[in-house]
């Protein structure tokens, strides 16, 4: 069976951010930022490379707290948008376009946040080449957090479509759990303004002990997992936020 399809720029542009409008509001950005700073002691002036950051919702929110930011991401038309919100509130962060396989760094940052279901969008060497590349950023004893996808609950709640609406507007998505590559397989409708496109993606899925693996064997130790409110991770967790040291 061959590789799903994964059309990155028909997914991450000006729809999706009108879409999750509802859902990436400040106040869940505030409280998220402020659980990243608790599960990795960030403290001002620290490092911090934000991967796959989009819009910026949480590496200028880093930023305020003192640290030195840099993000990340393949998208021009996000980073432009967290460029000009952080000139908006008198911020200096590096935004650079890039792919998370190839980073241009070797030890320069104390910690690595990867948020919002943001790791697991390529075939599996492609997933274990950003881990490997996430620990050749890292300083000795940096860390890295990721937010994801409880696979135990997802798949015990499977749903295999989702409907937003949003004036009047649908965004359709339509999966499959494929148990033999623990990989979600969806096709977007987006019905906007008159106009429907489809869009194919992915994510990989990961239990704790694999990704718990997958990190050790990219020289990782110390993993641990969370809910999404910082207690311990559970099987019924909502997500599973995963830290490791380096």
């Amino acid at each position: 069976m061959g590789e799903p399809a994964f059309d990155a720029e028909a997914l991450f542009d000006e729809d999706y951010l009108y879409f999750y409008a509802d859902t990436l509001l400040d106040t869940r950005s505030d409280a998220e930022t402020d659980l990243i700073s608790r599960l990795l002691d960030i403290e001002p002036g620290m490092h911090v490379l934000d991967l796959a950051c989009g819009h910026g919702r949480i590496a200028n929110r880093l930023a305020a707290l003192g640290c030195h930011v840099t993000g990340l991401d393949a998208t021009p038309l996000f980073l432009d948008l967290a460029r000009r919100d952080a000139a908006a509130q008198g911020l200096t962060v590096e935004y650079v376009q890039g792919d998370m396989r190839e980073l241009p760094w070797v030890g320069r940052f104390d910690r690595v946040v990867n948020w919002f279901t943001a790791f697991g969008y390529f075939d599996d060497p492609g997933n274990r080449q950003v881990l490997a590349q996430i620990a050749r950023v890292l300083k000795p004893g940096g860390r890295v957090v990721f937010d994801l996808n409880n696979r135990d609950r997802l798949a015990r709640e499977f749903r295999p479509s989702d409907v937003v609406e949003r004036d009047g507007n649908l965004m359709i998505d339509q999966r499959r759990l494929d148990p033999l590559t623990s990989t979600v397989v969806t096709e977007r409708i987006v019905l906007r303004d008159g106009r429907m496109r489809r869009i194919p993606f992915f994510v990989r899925l990961f239990t704790f002990t694999e990704l718990r693996d997958w990190l050790n064997a990219a020289g990782f130790a110390e993993v641990d997992g969370y809910s999404d409110d910082g207690t311990p991770f559970v099987s019924t967790s909502r997500r599973m936020i995963v830290t490791a040291q380096r």
